[in-house]
């Protein structure tokens, strides 16, 4: 190969090890964020703000867990001891999630509440959370990963392409692409084959209709946050593993979640998953430094002097802000045409 096709094929190195593979990453745990976000919409109508804090309560179970089992040896060798956990942590988020529902949430159902006074009631749960997470574990920044940390490292790619740059593949990047695949697989299986997936939609769809059709509505909040809990849980601790765990970070994912829904299509499962890698790519791609990658493409004369940083990353969430303002200045309904329930 000539130099020049070296140099291409280490700018896509270096374009993949910084900005594909973390943005895929990254928008696959948005996706499983989005798409809780959206269950609750369609099924429970109301926008659920304590969305990013109950990924943080159902990630400090999961830190609770792997401590405890770290401490007593009950790990496997190269597995996240995190990943061993979830099953136990999902169970404890669900019965978190429906007790906040018996003692707020089903007191507005029951008086039928406008959708906006549910959404303030959403808030207050997301601070009684949020706090709740502080107490236990403080509010400094945490580290529980343990395992085999690489799929395969800089080294070992470089070792065998020979290439100057080299692309790391972290095991949580795997863990948290195939995990959100097959997990969002499972809930598209769930929804369009089984028949509470079936009821599920159809109250979702009319109310009233599912009612008089014998559809039981408490069966039916139920299993939407049992689904939650699962969403919620997998992805808090996927992103914890990914990126470590800080109860404010998960309090400001709840902007680029949000705007992965609505971006979107609020209420479109599929439009949540398109959003979110949307975003995520977005606030990647803005956020990167081509410095590196421009000097691998250009002749030495045009060599760029600074970081060529469109944006800085201290305004990460301010693109998903801007991305939320142009979809609905210009597409209102989202990418994917949404639904927009009113208030009875």
């Amino acid at each position: 190969m000539t130099s020049d096709s070296i140099d291409i094929i280490n700018a896509f190195a270096l374009l993949t090890n910084f900005v594909i593979l973390p943005a895929l990453s990254y928008g696959s745990q948005l996706a499983l964020g989005a798409l809780s976000v959206t269950l609750v919409y369609s099924v429970l109508r109301f926008s659920n703000f304590a969305q990013g804090d109950s990924m943080a309560f159902g990630t400090m179970i999961v830190i609770l867990l792997t401590g405890f089992m770290i401490s007593r040896g009950w790990t496997i060798s190269g597995i996240p001891t995190a990943l061993l956990v979830i099953p136990i942590a999902i169970v404890f988020t669900s019965m978190y999630l429906l007790t906040m529902d018996r003692l707020i949430y089903r007191h507005y159902r029951k008086i039928k509440a406008k959708s906006i006074t549910i959404v303030m009631a959403s808030i207050g749960v997301m601070f009684v959370t949020g706090g709740i997470v502080r107490f236990v574990l403080g509010a400094t920044a945490q580290k529980f990963e343990d395992g085999e940390r690489f799929i395969f490292s800089v080294r070992e790619f470089k070792a065998y392409t020979g290439l100057e740059q080299g692309i790391a593949f972290k095991t949580s990047q795997f863990l948290t692409i195939t995990i959100a695949f097959l997990l969002v697989a499972f809930v598209f299986y769930f929804l369009q084959k089984t028949k509470t997936g079936k009821a599920m939609r159809a109250y979702s769809d009319n109310k009233e209709l599912a009612l008089l059709s014998g559809i039981d509505p408490d069966k039916m909040v139920q299993i939407t946050w049992l689904l939650v809990a699962v969403l919620t849980t997998i992805a808090g601790a996927l992103y914890g593993l990914d990126k470590g765990f800080a109860p404010q970070q998960y309090h400001l994912l709840l902007l680029p979640i949000f705007a992965s829904v609505i971006v979107g299509g609020i209420g479109s499962p599929i439009g949540a998953i398109a959003g979110a890698f949307l975003v995520a790519f977005s606030e990647i791609l803005l956020t990167y430094a081509y410095k590196k990658f421009l000097i691998y493409l250009l002749p030495l004369s045009m060599h760029p002097s600074s970081l060529v940083q469109l944006i800085g990353t201290e305004y990460k969430y301010a693109i998903s802000f801007v991305i939320l303002v142009i979809v609905l200045l210009i597409k209102p309904t989202g990418l994917f045409k949404g639904k927009v329930i009113v208030d009875e």
